[in-house]
């Protein structure tokens, strides 16, 4: 279910946004903080797409005026449906996000945190 904001379009990973991924998560600003290991290949991005991001609860964000590039991810982790975090219960759930530098202090992912929120405050009981 692709979500729509102001500035973004959120939907769906392909393994065709490999290249565009590696182009940001190559960065090694970016995904130890986030928790993962600099991507070291167009390769190695396709396989973690395919691995882990192309989930239902897991958006690729783009730029509405560029919806084929993916510059980040957003996506709702649940912890009874096989994610979650050492630290966090049964049925607990986070929204976990990256964005490439280029990117930064832009406002653009607490819009599309806010977004997923929203939308999947409708699906998944989280309270």
């Amino acid at each position: 279910m692709p979500i729509s904001t102001k500035r973004l379009y959120l939907r769906p990973f392909t393994p065709d946004d490999a290249p565009s991924i590696y182009q940001y998560a190559k960065n090694p600003k970016i995904g130890p903080i986030a928790g993962w290991p600099v991507h070291t290949s167009v390769a190695n991005s396709r396989q973690l797409i395919e691995q882990y991001l192309m989930q239902a609860t897991i958006y690729a964000v783009t730029l509405k005026d560029n919806p084929d590039e993916a510059i980040g991810s957003v996506g709702l982790e649940i912890v009874n449906k096989g994610g979650g975090k050492f630290f966090m219960g049964a049925n607990d759930a986070e929204i976990g996000y990256w964005i490439g530098e280029p990117f930064w202090g832009q406002g653009l992912i607490p819009e599309a945190a806010a977004a997923v929120h929203q939308g999947w405050l409708h699906h998944v009981r989280i309270i």
